[in-house]
């Protein structure tokens, strides 16, 4: 289970950096974008995308570990972003949408990946 949800999450990143690279009215660096970034927010998602398709396909067993980690993370963001203004450490743009999807994001990776516990995807050694 957290080789798929780690393949699945990071194809999903990956699409929602370059959708915000792109700018749609959904993510981008226009006001009007739901979800507004900017191209350090992007990289980050770029580079999480990467790391859950590496663990996916290079590490099944950190596969939840990853996903318990990158959970907490977005979770510490989620604080940061209701407690500071943007930009989020002095240069990752977020609004309040961006700080809600954080705290659904952080629950349901966490969530994810401490139900995945010891359940593994590697194929069984014969």
């Amino acid at each position: 289970m957290a080789k798929t949800t780690s393949l699945v999450l990071g194809i999903v990143f990956v699409l929602v950096a370059v959708l915000g690279m792109v700018g749609t009215p959904l993510i981008g660096s226009d006001e009007g974008a739901l979800f507004h970034t900017n191209t350090a927010h992007d990289v980050v998602h770029l580079v999480i995308g990467l790391v859950f398709l590496a663990v996916a396909w290079f590490a099944v067993d950190k596969a939840a570990l990853a996903l318990k980690v990158v959970g907490v993370v977005y979770l510490l963001v989620a604080v940061l972003g209701f407690a500071m203004t943007s930009p989020l450490l002095g240069f990752i743009e977020v609004n309040s949408a961006d700080n809600w999807l954080h705290v659904v994001l952080g629950v349901v990776i966490l969530w994810l990946g401490v139900s995945a516990g010891k359940k593994s995807d590697a194929a069984p050694m014969a």
